[in-house]
């Protein structure tokens, strides 16, 4: 049976790393599934995820026959998510996770097992085992309305950033500096490595290396939707786009351990992003003063990206300090001990919060900021629509 995709096979769809953040991409991609016809295939051919997006880019990649549905299928998961579901955060699981990084410490790890993580996310495998059909990203791929799928991580002993793609046979791996990316069938270790939040969650073996969270050392967050094709991005990030730096606070007592531990979490997951969209729109002016035949002539091999981005309207932070009781009593002991429930420190725990109600929240924010943008985003998936025509 020949191979030919029902929507523009180089329109591809972005879903950046951010933990419990990542509900919010799903009320994006519920107000896209609205703006689309009931029955409609998946409008982006190529879809990559990072960290918690890579479990929204799994679920959308294995249900990309039916994009609302599959988009529901999303919602109901964040909607009804506990955090029991994702990591083990029992008074006693944390005192003995506790006991061992002490003891670990006191011998100066000579033990035979040092401590490989604050929490462990042994339930989060169990719940994507049972949620995530990896099988029919291949049938989606050979029936046509799926080209790509990429998920990343980084390699701790290579120190790489790895985006291990599956998609159809024309496309091949690539290699630039300190990134790569390797043509795999993904399964639910590359979901366990992508999303190993360092010394929050283990990392992932996965053949010869150990993986951890992708968005580490992710110096350039579009490259694999662009290295598979794309020509038109839909970014779904998890902070405000801001054209003005925050103005600078008079603070007199000391950042919290939360706060710190905070500003780190934004610097793993928001800060490159950020960059790279930035990087994007000069490389795109740049290209829009030099003409195509002047680009072939002197090989300079560049194309202008189409690219829209949409983004919380408010820092999701502030959404979180009515949830905490949603935390196990040890979670609430140990976050509230870094001082993560006071304003300053509410970062940290909005990465964690990984709650239906909070869930909820995110994406009924999410929703509203898409049909804010409801003109560009028609405007995006007409051309999507008008390019598959052409096709």
């Amino acid at each position: 049976m020949s191979r030919q995709l029902h929507t523009a096979p180089d329109t591809a769809l972005i879903l950046s790393g951010g933990g419990a953040r990542a509900a919010y991409q799903v009320g994006v991609l519920l107000a896209i599934a609205r703006l689309l016809p009931q029955h409609a295939p998946n409008p982006f051919p190529i879809i990559c995820g990072t960290s918690a997006g890579a479990i929204n880019a799994a679920g959308l990649a294995m249900g990309a026959g039916e994009f609302r549905r599959s988009v529901f299928s999303l919602a109901r998961m964040w909607q009804n998510l506990q955090p029991e579901q994702i990591y083990r955060g029992s008074m006693s699981c944390l005192m003995a996770t506790g006991a061992h990084w002490l003891a670990a410490l006191l011998v100066g790890g000579l033990g035979r097992k040092n401590p490989r993580s604050f929490l462990d996310n042994a339930p989060l495998r169990d719940f994507l085992a049972g949620i995530v059909d990896f099988p029919k990203i291949q049938a989606n791929l050979d029936c046509g309305v799926l080209k790509a799928v990429s998920i990343s991580a980084l390699g701790y002993s290579s120190g790489q950033s790895v985006a291990f793609f599956q998609g159809i046979a024309e496309l091949e791996g690539w290699q630039r500096a300190s990134r790569i990316g390797v043509r795999t069938e993904l399964n639910l270790n590359h979901l366990m490595a992508s999303s190993a939040i360092p010394l929050v969650f283990p990392a992932e073996r996965i053949h010869r290396e150990y993986f951890g969270d992708g968005s580490v050392r992710q110096i350039a967050p579009l490259s694999p939707a662009i290295h598979l094709g794309a020509r038109r991005i839909l970014v779904i990030g998890v902070a405000p786009q801001s054209e003005e730096s925050p103005a600078r606070q008079h603070t007199s007592g000391y950042p919290t351990l939360a706060q710190v531990s905070g500003q780190l979490m934004n610097s793993i997951f928001l800060d490159s992003l950020e960059t790279d969209l930035e990087r994007i729109t000069r490389i795109n002016r740049t290209i829009s003063h030099i003409p195509a035949p002047v680009r072939g002539e002197v090989g300079l091999n560049l194309r202008p990206i189409e690219v829209l981005t949409i983004s919380p309207s408010q820092p999701l932070e502030k959404l979180t300090l009515p949830f905490k009781r949603e935390f196990s009593l040890g979670m609430r002991f140990f976050l509230g001990g870094l001082g993560a429930f006071r304003r300053q420190g509410s970062v940290l725990a909005s990465y964690l919060l990984f709650c239906g109600p909070y869930a909820r929240k995110l994406i009924a924010l999410g929703y509203h900021d898409a049909l804010e943008k409801e003109q560009q985003l028609r405007h995006f998936l007409a051309a999507e629509q008008a390019t598959s025509a052409v096709e």
